[in-house]
């Protein structure tokens, strides 16, 4: 489905409920099936929440979870646990091309039964579900956060826990630090000490509620919005916590320098465009929190400032390899961009194209990183319902704050 983004204003004051973290969610939801007792409010509506929640669910030998990779991740170490059960885990043509040999590697050290059924250090995995008596395991530490996370959310339910040693320089290490924050909410024991983390063996949970955060991914688009928008505009946006556990909450600090100030009225984040002098490069390592890349270079380009991003190297394993695809589609625009397998330099143009064609290459951050652009050109976006993977109702709340979206 291709929609047409005509050259918009919105309104000067909006207010959002935004779907449920889907890094949360999905956590948690693994949490769930591994501990009775645990009840889950505010869940993602995204199709990956929900392709999770119906793979836990699921009696099949086969799993299919599409294009869902935290899904992929997190169910391979979980199947890997399950004594008795064997599954065929597998996904979208895409997945099938995204390596996870570092996460197989790592349970198979560990005990479990893991093989391939296609292409070595890909899915499809035939699982053998076994009891992992282990507890030693090394991995790298500059990989996607995912593999770190699958195997400290399987942890407690192991005989004896889990000591992993990272080697290197750790990669994303706030959505490492949310899953360990997880696991202490439910009374889990863990360390984080420089490259080893400890997670100690749990056996009963009583009954807990939790309440996940709505998404800072999410929110980022409408700091793109709000930092695109005329001084005075705000855009108010719930459910959301001053003391996140998400990394993308950097948003706040990243976006004061481009012109958006963020404050909290109980659990509303309100955005508000103020007056400010723009730096001539906005230069960001982004280890951390690469997918809020997309958003920011396509901020910078509306603002017609360059900027230099970092940090970037797990961005070419993703939907798609989003730093090529950033590159294709910013091109049409008319503006340069050099990357390399870490980075991006955009060299902002004076004046943007109009009615280009963006293709989001399967990729639901593409399609809403390029929309607030609407703003400042025209435009149109192919495969737009793309934006289901994370956020669903993405174009209806557009056109509540005033996009008009043909």
């Amino acid at each position: 489905m291709q929609i047409q983004l005509k050259k918009s204003k919105i309104n000067s004051f909006s207010e959002l409920k935004i779907t449920g973290s889907k890094s949360e969610s999905n956590r948690v939801l693994l949490l769930q099936a591994l501990f009775e007792g645990l009840e889950i409010k505010n869940v993602s509506n995204s199709d990956d929440s929900q392709l999770m929640q119906k793979a836990l669910k699921s009696n099949s030998s086969v799993v299919d979870i599409h294009h869902a990779g935290t899904a992929m991740r997190f169910l391979t170490a979980y199947y890997a646990t399950r004594l008795g059960k064997t599954t065929t885990l597998t996904g979208s043509s895409r997945m099938q091309e995204r390596p996870i040999k570092i996460l197989v590697d790592a349970l198979n050290t560990l005990g479990a039964s893991i093989s391939y059924t296609k292409n070595d250090g890909y899915p499809p995995l035939l699982i053998e579900g076994k009891t992992l008596t282990k507890s030693n395991v090394q991995m790298k530490a500059n990989v996607s956060s995912q593999y770190i996370s699958a195997l400290l959310l399987i942890a407690p339910t192991l005989e004896n826990g889990l000591t992993l040693h990272l080697e290197g320089e750790i990669t994303s290490t706030p959505y490492i630090k949310m899953t360990l924050s997880l696991l202490n909410e439910l009374g889990v024991q863990t360390s984080f000490e420089t490259n080893t983390i400890t997670v100690f063996p749990f056996r009963q949970l009583t009954s807990k509620t939790f309440v996940v955060e709505s998404d800072w991914s999410s929110a980022s688009y409408f700091y793109s919005i709000v930092a695109l928008s005329p001084v005075g505009t705000q855009i108010a946006i719930s459910e959301y916590k001053s003391t996140s556990l998400q990394g993308d909450a950097i948003l706040q600090k990243i976006y004061k320098d481009l012109g958006v100030e963020s404050t909290f009225n109980g659990t509303t984040l309100i955005l508000k465009r103020i007056e400010t002098s723009f730096p001539n490069c906005l230069s960001i390592d982004l280890s951390n929190t690469p997918d809020i890349a997309q958003t920011i270079a396509i901020t910078c380009l509306g603002l017609k400032i360059d900027c230099d991003l970092t940090g970037l190297h797990t961005l070419k394993i993703k939907e798609t390899d989003r730093l090529v695809a950033l590159q294709n589609e910013i091109q049409k625009l008319g503006t340069t961009i050099t990357i390399t397998n870490n980075s991006l330099q955009l060299k902002s143009p004076l004046d943007l194209n109009s009615d280009v064609v963006i293709s989001p290459y399967n990729d639901h951050r593409m399609a809403m990183a390029f929309a607030p652009l609407a703003l400042k050109t025209p435009l149109f976006i192919d495969d737009a319902e793309v934006v289901s993977k994370s956020y669903p109702d993405f174009w209806n709340d557009l056109k509540a704050i005033g996009f008009t979206i043909e």
